[in-house]
């Protein structure tokens, strides 16, 4: 079958979705993966074919926090959908047999396979459903709420994103020839297949979840062909003990100090880092610290004695699959669920959201980190676990159950 993935968003929303590509490919299926052109030689590279989604998410991100107002930014965004609506229903009517869709373009997905007759399915990377067990990723107040309170919170998030995408699909209706939705119910139907892709043993499946809902494991990015890391940082990890990894990914946080606020932290802390330049362009001088750029996490995590992120769902899961204990600091969306979950998981002695981070505070988190022997063997024992799992295996299933038809 051909098989269409969609993804919008920084590497970490695509980047996993090229190791998904790859299992389905090995096992005969066509693989395109549409996705931003940022992210074109990640697709090509993994040997799928790339199909092009319009916008850039480094541009919206320095257009939505350049905006005056809230209002100013929430007119970049909708502008965003309108040309992402149209990526979607060209991706999608170029010869297809099923249409992978990853929850931010879920909704557009839905819509265009819909009304082209395609099956299509979910392939979330965080959770996306409402349950009673936990809040929906990025809600406010969740540590306090009650089964009840998740499940209602849950149902209200799926209504927000209706309302945010109403105009963008009210247009796509019209394209596509069908009558205005009269009806509109908040998030997809029942039985509509969504696959997650992250851990079990990390996050467990929810009992109340739709039986059509699943939660098997992760989807590891594909390995870049010839890839060998530079002489310079093979140089700097065999100088002397493992460092510590400090990245925050497609994170661009407004805190002017942060270049001074590391190097801080790595003097108090004793320990020599690796880090990861990222959107934010981090920076240091420092003959203790190595500032890279991109780097495979599946190359260089087994090699470092702990990792400070910002609990993207890739880092993240990069982070349990080699099984070394971090500092999670969380910014914005559903990192937050992902942090507390890694403190829960008892990986991470504490989490440190961003607007809490000084140089002193993430110099004692490092300490602590490094020292609690616990997190340690916890984190080993877990990534054990994850390593005996096959995320892409009920994915494959559904698209063998579609051809057998």
């Amino acid at each position: 079958m051909r098989i269409l993935i969609l993804s919008t968003g920084s590497r970490g929303d695509v980047a996993p979705f090229t190791g998904l590509g790859v299992s389905l490919r090995r096992a005969g299926h066509e693989v395109v993966l549409a996705a931003h052109d940022r992210f074109a030689d990640l697709v090509i590279d993994a040997g799928l074919e790339h199909r092009s989604l319009p916008g850039d998410p480094v541009e919206l991100v320095r257009a939505r926090t350049a905006a005056p107002t809230p209002e100013a930014a929430q007119s970049v965004f909708a502008a965003f959908l309108d040309e992402l609506g149209d990526g979607v229903m060209d991706a999608v009517a170029a010869d297809v047999d099923v249409v992978l869709t990853a929850f931010g373009p879920a909704p557009l997905s839905r819509l265009a396979a819909d009304a082209a007759g395609i099956p299509s399915a979910g392939v979330y990377l965080a959770p996306g459903v409402p349950t009673r067990e936990f809040a929906p990723p990025g809600w406010p107040g969740a540590d306090r709420f009650t089964g009840a309170e998740n499940l209602a919170a849950g149902r209200a998030a799926l209504e927000r994103t209706d309302a945010l995408y109403a105009d963008v699909m009210r247009r796509m209706r019209k394209r596509l020839g069908l009558q205005p939705d009269a009806t509109p119910i908040a998030g997809p139907p029942m039985e509509w297949p969504i696959f997650h892709g992250y851990s079990p043993a990390f996050v467990p499946r929810p009992s109340d979840w739709p039986v059509a809902v699943h939660a098997d494991g992760y989807w590891w990015p594909a390995a870049p062909p010839g890839w060998r890391p530079s002489d310079r940082l093979v140089d700097f990890l065999q100088a002397g003990p493992p460092p510590v990894f400090i990245g925050f990914g497609s994170m661009t946080p407004d805190h002017e100090r942060l270049h001074e606020d590391i190097a801080f932290a790595v003097e108090r802390a004793r320990v020599r880092a690796v880090v990861q330049s990222g959107w934010a362009g981090l920076e240091s001088s420092r003959d203790d610290i190595l500032v890279i750029d991109e780097v495979p996490h599946e190359w260089l995590f087994p090699r470092v004695a702990a990792v400070v992120h910002h609990a993207g769902a890739g880092t993240t899961a990069a982070g349990l699959r080699a099984g070394i204990p971090c500092v999670p600091v969380p910014v914005l969306v559903d990192q937050p669920f992902w942090a507390e979950r890694l403190v829960r998981a008892g990986v991470a002695p504490l989490a440190l959201p961003m607007a809490e981070l000084t140089g002193a505070s993430l110099g004692e988190a490092i300490r602590l980190c490094l020292e609690d022997a616990a997190s340690r063997t916890r984190a080993a024992e877990l990534a054990h676990r994850i390593e005996a799992e096959d995320g892409a295996a009920p994915v494959l299933a559904f698209v063998d159950h579609l051809e057998a038809g």
